[in-house]
This record gives structure tokens, sequence and C-alpha cells, in this order.
């Protein structure tokens, strides 16, 4: 009977050891990741302490500052080989500005490996985008007038330009959801111009931190060459200027640096 109680207790305390393995493994196998955000003109590297100086030069040949760059990113998602896709809900505002969010670390952790793409969206999609869903957004007047249709705006760049007349007047780059105002609210037209960017296949092991990289000078370049003495002021309510925003988007990020 000794002998039998004595191989018992092995037996419970391998069990015990094997789970607690187990669950170590588990732990290890499920990764942080952070994000990065880097800002660049066309590689040469933006801080806010280059900020509310005109030393920038965009394709349509125009002088201009940056004074202000906040925008937002939600729903980070990893997709595998095999289909399987993890989509971590939630969003960052990402301030240039104040140096705020530069760094963005879900919550959520995810298995280690291979994906074969990372991806986000710049700004919400339309079941994120509504009512007042998000206060610390209200309070940072991240909101769109409900006259517009309500929701958040996606982007804020904002600074000062050298105009045709070699007048110093300032712009006004905010992106939102494309709303034309031939009719009064509710009854307006819509155009998405939220964005999924596509980083690539990534590597993810714990710790791993994704630098992306914003081209702020790719805003007033590709496809459309922006002219600012036309259009650098009340673009919010410019349904053709947002989706000429939205197609400029799509080369704005780029996957840089992936550590370790």
């Amino acid at each position: 009977m000794k002998k039998l109680a004595f191989l018992t207790l092995i037996f419970i305390f391998l069990v015990a050891s094997c789970a607690e393995d187990n669950d170590d493994n588990l732990t290890a196998a499920n990764a942080t990741v952070h994000f990065n955000f880097t800002h660049n003109w066309d590689n040469t590297p933006v801080t806010n302490a280059d900020f509310n100086t005109i030393q920038y030069t965009n394709a349509n040949g125009e002088n201009l500052s940056i004074e202000k760059l906040i925008y937002l990113i939600s729903n980070v998602t990893f997709e595998k080989s095999n289909g399987e896709t993890i989509v971590i809900p939630g969003y960052n505002l990402i301030n240039l500005t104040t140096n705020s969010n530069l760094t963005y670390t879900p919550e959520t952790r995810i298995p280690e490996g291979e994906y074969t793409n990372v991806s986000f969206t710049f700004g919400f999609n339309n079941t994120d985008n509504y009512g007042t869903n998000y206060p610390d957004l209200n309070t940072a007047l991240w909101s769109v007038p409900e006259m517009m249709g309500g929701g958040y705006h996606y982007m804020q760049l904002e600074g000062k330009f050298i105009d045709n007349s070699t007048a110093e007047i300032g712009y006004a780059y905010h992106a939102i959801r494309a709303v034309d105002m031939v009719s009064d609210a509710p009854n307006l037209i819509f155009e998405d111009t939220f964005f999924t960017v596509n980083l690539g296949a990534i590597s993810i092991s714990n710790n791993t931190t994704v630098e992306v990289k914003m081209n702020i000078a790719e805003w007033f370049k590709n496809p459309n060459q922006w002219d600012l003495n036309l259009l650098h002021t009340d673009l919010m309510s410019n349904f053709n200027a947002q989706v000429m925003m939205y197609e400029n988007g799509q080369n704005v990020f780029s996957l840089g640096t992936i550590t370790p």
C-alpha cells in the first residue's frame, strides 16, 4: 500500500508538472507586438521639432510647413497562409504634434510565427465610424459635425504654405468619410474613404516591434498632384477632395524596420 501510495504521488506530480509546462508553453507562444509609427518627407525624417518652419516642397512646387499631424488607425489584422485571420479590435490616435501614441501596443497577444500579411485600417470602417462611440475621441475634438454625417476624422494635417501671391496662408488637410452635401441630413450621399494598409509578410515573436512609416509628401503627390492654392481649406465638405485624399493615401504608408 505504501508503494502504491508513493507511485500515485509521483503520478500526480508528473501530471501537474506537465500541465504547468503546457501552460508555460502556451503563454510563451503568445506574443506582445508593438507598432512604432515614424514619419518622413520623401525619406527625410520628420518629428515635431521640424514643425512650424516652411521647409518642405510638395509635388506642385509649393513651399509649406507642418504645424499639426494627427491620424487614426484601427483594426490591426494578422493573416496566416492557411487563411486564418486575427483581428485586434480597437484603435490608436497617433499625434505627432504632441508625440503621443507613436508606439501602439495592442492588449491582445497573438501566436508567434509567420504571417503572410499584417494590415490595419486607416481611419474607421463604417461599423466603427458612427455616433459618439468613443468619449476620448470626442474629448479630443475628433468628431465630425452631424450636418456632415457625424462619425470621426481620419486625419488632421495642418500648416502654412506660400501661395501664388507669395503670401503665407494656412492649409487644413482633414480626411473624413467623403460626403456629398447636395441634400440635408439624413439624406446625405457618402463614399467610403477609409482604406486598408497592407504591410506584407512579417515574422512575429514576443515583443516584436514593427515600424510603420508615413511619407507625408505622398498625401500631396500620387496619383493626384495637389494644388494647395485651390485646395487648402473647407476640404471636409468637398466630396471630390476627400476622394482624392483617399486615392493619394494608398501610397503613404510602408513597412519599415522589424525588431527583434
